[in-house]
């Protein structure tokens, strides 16, 4: 089927992945490499870190409750501590990537947030925010786990958004820097592109979509 629409994750893919910071903060402090991805995969529909994203406990709960789930995982850490790494650069070939791409279709972004930081995009200051700020206005559709109490990779996100865009899951192709998001999304019949970096990103979408991105082949030096 004709591509209709390009439906995109944000943290990790219009910035840069907030695992980087977490491995940053985990080696400083000693903590075994990925614990924090442990803690958030271990009842990954229960857990705090999903709980916070459905806005179904606040700040404070998700310190507690992530302090527990972290301690029984043998290594305390404050869910207080996490939070502000969640927070990426952002990346311009992508924002320059989704402009093209609205050009030609539909576009939507599905982003698993909290409501903490500034703005949808989770930024540590208004400054970061504002930026997100722009990216957002951007799309057609945002939905936001906090907002709309399902996050992903819960299916119903997936078709809230094809339709609230009005195309079909097969039309679509989906951008998530998460395998375990971007497993629903082409079990629904979408192109699923795992974004690992900016440059296999852009190349990816220029192969499922048949467009041109000026700032490809610069983002592959």
């Amino acid at each position: 089927m004709t591509i209709e629409a390009v439906i995109w994750d944000f943290g990790g893919v219009f910035t840069t992945s907030p695992f980087e910071a977490i491995n940053r903060y985990e080696a400083a402090r000693g903590l075994p490499k990925d614990l924090i991805r442990t803690v958030n995969a271990t009842d990954p529909d229960a857990n705090a870190w999903a709980l916070f994203e459905r806005a179904q406990i606040d700040a404070a709960g998700f310190d507690a409750r992530f302090l527990e789930e972290s301690t029984a995982l043998g290594h305390p850490v404050r869910g207080a501590d996490v939070l502000p790494l969640l927070s990426g650069d952002v990346r311009p070939r992508m924002v320059e990537a989704l402009k093209v791409c609205k050009a030609h279709f539909k576009v939507g972004c599905i982003t698993n947030n909290m409501a903490q930081g500034h703005g949808p995009g989770m930024a540590a200051s208004t400054e970061g925010a504002s930026r997100a700020a722009g990216i957002m206005a951007l799309f057609d559709v945002v939905i936001e786990s906090s907002k709309a109490g399902v996050r992903k990779p819960d299916p119903r996100v997936y078709l809230m958004m094809c339709e609230a865009l009005g195309v079909e899951a097969k039309a679509c192709v989906y951008l998530d820097d998460l395998g375990i998001n971007c497993k629903p999304a082409a079990g629904l019949g979408m192109t699923a592109i795992k974004v690992t970096g900016e440059a296999q990103a852009l190349a990816d979408l220029e192969r499922a979509t048949g467009l041109i991105f000026p700032l490809a082949a610069e983002a592959l030096v």
